[in-house]
């Protein structure tokens, strides 16, 4: 008689290999990467390569021809000399500024008026914000053409509208060179009122209503409220609306093109403006280059600016 003996199972620690704390870390950061991978690859494939092409090209002499031949020397700051020494840059410039401060101030004050306004219930409060948020949701292009049309010095609603009530109806809007960036700037006031509401509106929904209960027991007015509640609460809010403009105004083209195409004798040219008359009108692409980098140049500063005043406020 034989007698077997069972040999014991091996431990499972040591049938599997030993997870260190390290190779669990890389895991870790393996996924962490595997997930910020394609963010990296389309911010470098759709805003980091034309970001870097435009930069090559404002020091080329890059013409139609080209595009067939791949052919674009080198020509060094010819093209930054030709639009710097241009005095339709320093138009473009000018304007830009006017354009987009006019702009920003105009929304802003508008928009946090109605804000305040609908803070307050009252019946059809929500029809009445759905109605304004139209403008918004318009494409920008339809907008300018409605208003061309509105705008019309012989034909225009607003002119016809003057003239009925004896104020004269025969004002030049887009045609006259003292009135064109009056009334594009107008326009775009009229655009961009329902982001600046619908963002400061939110934002008046998060102020505790307790801050006002505290005010209106320590008997301050209502201006007193506003200005030592109100703004200080809506300081992130506020500072997230004027960057966000600042953004979306500084490069507008397509409202310009449909009210002024630029005109009249450039009276409504900026930057953007001039970057699309550069490259695609009169072909000279390293000229529309240097504007673009220059736009770009503007709204870069612009962010430090912001970055560093975030900061600071942090801290």
């Amino acid at each position: 008689m034989t007698t077997s003996t069972a040999t014991a199972p091996a431990p499972a620690a040591t049938a599997t290999a030993a997870r260190t704390p390290g190779s669990g870390r890389l895991r870790r950061r393996l996924a962490q990467w595997g997930f910020v991978a394609p963010a990296v690859v389309f911010m470098l494939l759709f805003f980091g390569y034309p970001l870097v092409r435009n930069v090559v090209m404002s020091f080329q002499h890059y013409t139609p021809k080209t595009f067939f031949t791949g052919e674009a020397p080198f020509n060094g700051t010819d093209n930054w000399a030709h639009v710097f020494q241009d005095a339709l840059f320093g138009k473009a410039l000018w304007h830009t500024l006017v354009f987009t401060a006019g702009s920003l101030l105009g929304q802003f004050c508008a928009g946090l008026a109605l804000a305040v306004f609908f803070n307050r219930r009252f019946p059809l409060s929500g029809a009445l914000r759905s109605l304004i948020l139209l403008p918004w949701l318009v494409p920008m292009v339809v907008s300018g053409i409605v208003w061309r049309r509105i705008l019309d010095q012989d034909t225009g609603v607003l002119n016809s509208f003057l003239d009925t009530l004896g104020l004269g109806g025969h004002t030049p809007w887009l045609t006259s060179p003292d009135l064109a960036l009056l009334s594009v700037v107008l326009v775009n006031i009229w655009i961009g009122i329902p982001f600046n509401m619908v963002i400061l509106y939110g934002g008046l929904q998060e102020i505790p209503k307790e801050l006002y209960e505290a005010a209106s027991l320590d008997g301050a007015s209502a201006w007193r409220t506003f200005r030592s509640v109100t703004l200080p609460m809506l300081k992130p809010v506020i500072t997230v609306v004027l960057v966000l403009g600042f953004m979306s105004t500084v490069k507008i083209l397509d409202l310009i093109l449909a009210l002024t195409d630029g005109g009249p004798a450039d009276a409504t040219q900026t930057l953007g403006t001039l970057t699309y008359q550069n490259s695609f009108v009169q072909l000279d692409f390293g000229a529309g280059a240097v504007v673009g980098n220059v736009l770009i140049l503007i709204s870069a500063v612009f962010a430090v600016f912001y970055l560093r005043a975030n900061r600071t406020e942090g801290k």
